[in-house]
């Protein structure tokens, strides 16, 4: 008796809507959706507000934390901050302890985006917990920190 190789059609995928990474960008492009009608006459992208928020919550920071904070790579994020700098929405000072390192923080400007846009971001939210339920997406959110100890 002889093995035979197993082929393709042995083996069953599991269907695209229990996918994870599938899953995962399909709720991503449903959360984004609102977010950048919000953002469209803002004139920032959403990754320029990531950046907006996450120097709004943590203050000045090097371009190496900021980058991993926006979930950005740090050659995206170096030019991403280059325009927010022109649009005056962001500042770049040389660090005090290493002259080679920048520091980059939020100006009156770049806060301003963020709180002129609170109320429509906190409706987002609130749509998503109406629809969702507010313990189901903390669960979620939960989970979600789990997978980047991945």
């Amino acid at each position: 008796m002889t093995d035979t190789p197993e082929t393709h059609t042995d083996r069953k995928l599991p269907p695209t809507k229990r996918s994870i990474p599938i899953a995962l960008i399909r709720a991503r492009e449903k959360v984004m959706g609102p977010i950048r009608d919000m953002l469209a006459d803002t004139g920032i992208t959403e990754q320029q507000w990531r950046i907006l928020r996450v120097l709004e919550e943590f203050g000045p920071l090097d371009a190496s934390t900021l980058a991993d904070r926006a979930c950005l790579l740090l050659p995206s994020q170096t030019r991403i901050v280059q325009t927010l700098s022109e649009k005056g929405l962001v500042t770049r000072n040389a660090d005090d302890r290493d002259r080679r390192k920048q520091t980059v923080a939020i100006t009156e400007a770049g806060k301003s985006i963020i709180y002129d846009n609170l109320e429509e971001a906190e409706a987002i939210v609130a749509h998503m917990e109406k629809v969702i339920g507010r313990e189901k997406l903390n669960q979620l959110l939960d989970i979600l920190e789990d997978f980047q100890n991945l």
